[in-house]
């Protein structure tokens, strides 16, 4: 039988896994242009939600999603589908580098405000870690400058709504710990729906010109808007909830190697001293952890 710290490890690098699928976002996103974002998001969260539903029925049936609230359904929906609308949003009403930069302070609030879950202790050694490894991501985001501008405001405003609802989400998914991970697929399905009604609302509809856009959007729904969902609930629920906050902070990173190894982006120096300081940031907080 597997104890419970090996247990607690096993959920942690299970919610990493999601990081690491998040990093493949952006090289997938750029490979299925035309397609406006509400369309994509709307295709995406269809194919994560099949997935899910596929599981559901090869593993627990569906009769295991019947016994969860709607009021549980309602607020995943909302954190998903509000949180990504709020990001389009925020990117559209602000700098992409500051608004995104903003937008990533949820892995910090996370492991702030993780203190306030039962069973969870906050070290300083968690803030500090957190605070290093983000500015080592905010290193990334912004490599190419930052100006903030009053115009901005009202994106810089959205993007930090942004940060506050995944965070949000994510801690309140630990209070949630009873409610499988199935639900997920409600989650997905039912943002499906809203960002295609949204879609219609605001955007022309444009499809992929080539093999090569339908295959990135097909790996989108799979991996980074359909798969990590689900890893996230998990790890989120029984994982080292500091421990994978501050880990968060490798996705900016491990998403531009990915973009570098693809020929998208070029290497550079920056990127070795952002990686020392997410993966130093990541040490600390591992070390707060193991003091416990």
């Amino acid at each position: 039988m597997t104890s419970e710290p090996n247990g607690r490890l096993r959920a942690t690098l299970i919610g990493f896994s999601a990081v690491a699928l998040w990093a493949l976002l952006a090289l997938f996103t750029v490979g299925s242009a035309p397609v406006p974002p509400l369309q994509l998001n709307a295709i995406c969260f269809a194919i994560g939600g099949a997935i899910g539903l596929i599981w559901v029925a090869a593993t627990e049936g569906f009769g295991v999603l019947t016994r969860v609230s709607w009021k549980v359904y309602a607020f995943g929906t909302a954190a998903l589908f509000g949180y990504h609308l709020l990001y389009f949003s925020a990117l559209r009403l602000a700098p992409p580098a500051e608004a995104s930069l903003i937008a990533y302070l949820w892995p910090l609030l996370i492991v702030i405000f993780s203190g306030l879950l039962p069973g969870e202790r906050l070290r300083a050694l968690h803030i500090i870690g957190a605070l290093v490894a983000f500015a080592g991501a905010a290193m990334i985001v912004a490599r190419g400058g930052v100006a903030a501008s009053t115009e901005s405001l009202p994106g810089y405003g959205l993007a930090f709504l942004c940060a506050l609802t995944w965070s949000s989400y994510s801690l309140i998914s630990r209070r949630l710990g009873a409610v499988p991970t199935a639900a997920v697929a409600v989650y997905c399905l039912a943002t499906a729906a809203l960002s295609g009604v949204a879609h219609l609302a605001l955007e022309e509809t444009l499809w992929p010109a080539t093999t090569r856009g339908w295959a990135s959007v097909l790996a989108l729904g799979i991996g980074p808007v359909g798969l990590a969902f689900y890893t996230w609930d998990i790890g989120v629920k029984r994982g080292d909830i500091q421990m994978l906050g501050t880990a968060s902070y490798a996705a900016p990173l491990l998403s531009t190697l990915a973009l570098v190894a693809a020929g998208v982006a070029a290497a550079s120096l920056l990127l070795v001293l952002a990686a020392a300081m997410i993966a130093a940031g990541a040490f600390l907080a591992a070390m707060a952890s193991r003091s416990r």
